[in-house]
């Protein structure tokens, strides 16, 4: 009796560990051990229902796999979704935070674009055509380069008049990774209430967000998206290719959209990679594309036995042709805007130095007292213009060794001295902001080093 108790006890342990073993592995892969694949009688009619829906599952199984996971041409095809997709889930609170988060974060974004910063647009009246003057249920769809993380908010913005940035309803629609911009109920809160789309990196283009994507289309929306999928990771330099996903929100939409492409340099500037806050006093070229159209590719699967993949790559390719040529213009313009912007800072610089040559210097007690010698001198060439750009003209005409600061010294006393520094405000402000030598030797660095040369060397001989 002892042994067979051992022996069942024995038993029992096995099949208890079996039994952990199976709630194991239904809990790490979510899947439930078929404990009747040794029925002797599984082709019995009384499993006949159990057999065949244990092949309809695996089945089903299988044909998700191929449409969503492998890359061949025949697992693409046209996925129609009604303009009502995931209407439920858009609550009235929703739209109700969207009319005013939508306005409100968009002209913040205006403001400080142009007050802050400098952007200088080429080509804006195309996008304003297409969004105020299209026909009634045209989509809208803009594509443009992804440089840094606030691209959309602060390039659209800037591209927008504030009243234009007033109707939240006929703003943009955009789309956002959900393992950034929806990681915890706070953050998904607040991207949801400014009109961002989740999209799940590595769930394919039939996934539920780019569903929504084309269903904001099919109700005439606007959609922006970022061809390329993910950011420059050299700081803007180069331009990845455009994938699978922009060629499907074009094609399995119920009508082609209006494609509208941009391209902008200097965002690199406000906001490089691993900053938290966004800089200012940087310098923004944006140029807009004219619209892309793809009548000969939809002409070609009525004709050809066109793949669906290959409609989608060709869609893709020719957005990243156009990408990459507006690309090419934008950066030259911009080289052509530093340029002028460095030639307009001489003008400045020379205009500067004219109003010096132009002082009265008697009105200040510097005119009256000067000798014969300083007379007969002969007058100093005008400079040129690489001494003006380079500012080593107003380092010469602060120094102590020139005739002005001579003068000054002889001749002023202090409460003199004081007026001529409150007149000398009328030096232009702008250049001394461009000009590090300007800044080097301001007015009153230049009367500092005047006081403790002279007056506080007098006193302490004294």
């Amino acid at each position: 009796m002892a042994v067979q108790r051992i022996e069942l006890g024995r038993g029992d342990l096995w099949k208890s560990k079996a039994k952990a073993l199976q709630l194991r592995l239904r809990d790490r892969f979510r899947v439930v051990v078929d404990r009747h694949r040794r029925r002797p009688h599984i082709f019995s009619a009384a499993s006949d229902g159990y057999f065949s829906s244990t092949v309809q599952r695996w089945l089903n199984h299988f044909r998700d796999f191929r449409r969503d996971s492998l890359h061949s041409h025949s697992a693409f095809y046209r996925k129609r979704v009604s303009k009502d997709f995931n209407a439920d889930e858009e609550s009235v609170i929703i739209r109700m935070v969207q009319s005013v988060a939508v306005p409100l974060l968009g002209n913040m974004c205006h403001v400080f674009m142009h007050g802050l910063n400098r952007v200088q647009v080429y080509g804006v009246e195309k996008l304003h055509d297409a969004l105020l003057h299209r026909p009634k249920n045209k989509p809208l769809l803009t594509v443009s380069n992804h440089v840094a993380s606030v691209d959309d908010p602060f390039i659209i913005a800037s591209l927008l008049p504030p009243s234009v940035l007033m109707d939240a309803q006929n703003l943009r629609w955009t789309l956002c990774a959900s393992d950034r911009c929806f990681k915890n109920p706070v953050s998904s809160a607040f991207f949801q209430s400014v009109k961002v789309l989740p999209v799940a990196r590595g769930e394919g283009i039939y996934q539920k967000g780019m569903d929504m994507a084309i269903a904001k289309l099919n109700s005439g929306s606007w959609v922006h998206i970022f061809p390329e999928g993910s950011r420059s990771r050299d700081g803007g330099k180069t331009m990845g290719s455009s994938k699978r996903g922009v060629g499907r929100l074009i094609l399995d939409a119920d009508t082609v959209p209006l494609v509208i492409p941009f391209v902008h340099t200097g965002m690199q500037e406000i906001m490089p990679i691993g900053a938290t806050l966004p800089r200012i006093g940087k310098r923004v070229t944006v140029l807009l594309g004219d619209p892309i159209h793809f009548d000969d590719i939809l002409d070609a699967e009525g004709v050809e036995n066109i793949s669906r993949g290959k409609m989608y790559d060709a869609v893709s390719s020719r957005i990243g042709q156009r990408l990459q040529q507006l690309k090419v213009q934008v950066e030259k313009l911009a080289l052509e805007q530093s340029v002028e912007f460095q030639q307009a800072a001489a003008g400045i610089t020379e205009r500067a130095a004219d109003m010096l040559q132009q002082v009265d210097w008697g009105s200040f007690g510097a005119g009256s007292h000067v000798s014969t010698e300083e007379r007969d001198l002969p007058c100093e060439p005008r400079p040129s213009q690489e001494l003006l750009s380079s500012g080593r003209y107003f380092r010469i005409g602060f120094s102590y060794d020139s005739i002005i600061i001579s003068r000054m010294r002889g001749y002023m006393d202090s409460t003199e001295l004081l007026g001529f520094a409150a007149r000398g405000l009328f030096m232009n402000f702008r250049a001394r902001e461009h000009t590090a030598s300007i800044r080097d030797v301001g007015p009153v660095r230049a009367w500092k080093q005047f006081l403790e040369a002279n007056l506080l060397g007098q006193w302490n001989a004294c």
